[in-house]
């Protein structure tokens, strides 16, 4: 009886011929594919798997589960790795990994398989995630198999391979750089990319209008939040509100992508110890970083803010590195929900020329007091308690003074003797 194995599938090139090479490898090829949103013919790839060999073909549509389980979440943890890219591509790993573990349960198998490459971090994030999940399952990766290394030692030899046993090769567009695409995002890396000096072309942007481009006149969007987590849009503009998770991101996205929001271009630090280029395009992703952190400033503390800002690296980097099924990310999670419980109203965003500028908020849980805070009413403020105020806050600060002000004497006192 043929081993199984579950390959998460999509479709390409290199799980084409990594799928046909397995059953020359003697295995069972269950195809899985993962619909995280992004713009695939999953019926011709499902067709393409079937007729290279596969026994079934899984095609698992995860988008819903992907927004509220795993975007919505990390977005009110305020997960922004390195302070600017905003985790497309890490936080639809896990999610991927997780269907994929259940149906190599549900199937019987002890092996699972990914075309992740050997120098990059979804290798990390991918077995890292069937290791949490099943512990005694067999990860087989072709791209860190020596067998597979020394068949296909190159593009060339791919391309006899797929030649040789009719596995049927998409037109490149004419370009060299690579794409991950999901509902979350799209990155652009590799090939001419990969100079970190050379200027990034407008062609490479699919799926946002460039600023310079976008329309000239503003959108205005209400986002009303619950406990951090987004519940509503509204345009103010044309009336359209959703209350749908799915269909309130993919409309973010929509909106986002007219301004010409949510480009980034910056070098990032992998995982494995590499720095690399990307280019990512996050429409509905920067939208909702912006309009959540700004709710939060009227309903959280500032203590607890500064808290979870300092944790929100930590949770960050664990997401990126692939640790999300961690006892850690368990521990965080819920410590960022409860950081939460107060981040409750309405943010309004003007939309225009690449940016969203959030222009107001309200909140039943608002901290802010304006008569504390206004020049013009007392607002049971005392004026004289800032005296004491700062004279104790200054009280390290002159010691510190008056000690350097010593040195400095001690050391003109021996140049005069």
């Amino acid at each position: 009886m043929a081993k199984k194995i579950v390959l998460a599938y999509s479709g390409g090139l290199d799980t084409s011929i990594i799928l046909k090479w397995f059953i020359e490898e003697g295995y069972e090829v269950i195809a899985y594919m993962a619909d995280v949103g992004q713009k695939e013919d999953f019926k011709a790839a499902e067709a393409k798997a079937l007729k290279l060999g596969a026994s079934k073909v899984y095609i698992e549509d995860l988008k819903h589960e992907f927004v509220t389980d795993y975007i919505f979440p990390a977005y009110a943890a305020n997960a922004v790795y390195e302070s600017r890219y905003l985790m497309g591509t890490a936080l639809a790993r896990p999610i991927i990994a997780k269907r994929q573990i259940e149906i190599a349960i549900k199937e019987g198998a002890d092996y699972v398989s990914h075309g992740a490459t050997g120098k990059g971090n979804d290798q990390v994030r991918f077995e890292l995630g069937y290791y949490a999940l099943k512990p005694d399952i067999t990860v087989l990766a072709p791209w860190k198999m020596p067998k597979f290394l020394e068949q296909f030692v190159g593009r060339n030899e791919m391309l006899e391979y797929a030649d040789k046993h009719g596995i049927p090769i998409k037109k490149n567009k004419g370009v060299s750089y690579s794409e991950d695409e999901n509902l979350l995002h799209i990155s652009h890396e590799g090939g001419e990319l990969e100079d970190p000096n050379a200027v990034c072309e407008e062609y490479v942007y699919s799926h946002t209008t460039s600023p310079e481009e976008a329309p000239d006149t503003a959108d205005v969007i209400a986002i009303t939040f619950k406990d951090g987590i987004p519940t509503a849009v509204e345009n103010k503009q044309d009336g359209t509100k959703i209350t749908d998770a799915l269909k309130l991101f993919n409309y973010l996205n929509e909106i986002g992508a007219k301004h010409g929001i949510g480009r980034l271009d910056m070098v990032e630090n992998r995982f494995v110890g590499i720095k690399s280029r990307g280019i990512y395009e996050t429409p509905g992703g920067a939208i909702l970083n912006i309009a959540h952190l700004d709710l939060e400033g009227i309903t959280m503390d500032r203590e607890v803010k500064k808290l979870r800002d300092t944790l929100s690296n930590k949770y960050t980097e664990i997401v990126y590195n692939g640790f999300w099924f961690s006892p850690e990310m368990n521990i965080l999670q819920n410590f960022m929900e409860d950081c939460q419980k107060n981040v409750s109203g309405t943010v309004q965003v003007k939309l225009y020329k690449g940016l969203p500028y959030p222009i107001a908020r309200t909140s039943q849980n608002s901290l802010y007091n304006q008569d504390l805070s206004s020049f013009d009413v007392d607002g049971g403020y005392n004026h004289v308690d800032a005296d004491g105020f700062i004279k104790v806050n200054a009280v390290r600060l002159k010691a510190q003074k008056s000690f350097q002000d010593g040195l400095k004497k001690k050391s003109n006192d021996k140049k005069a003797a």
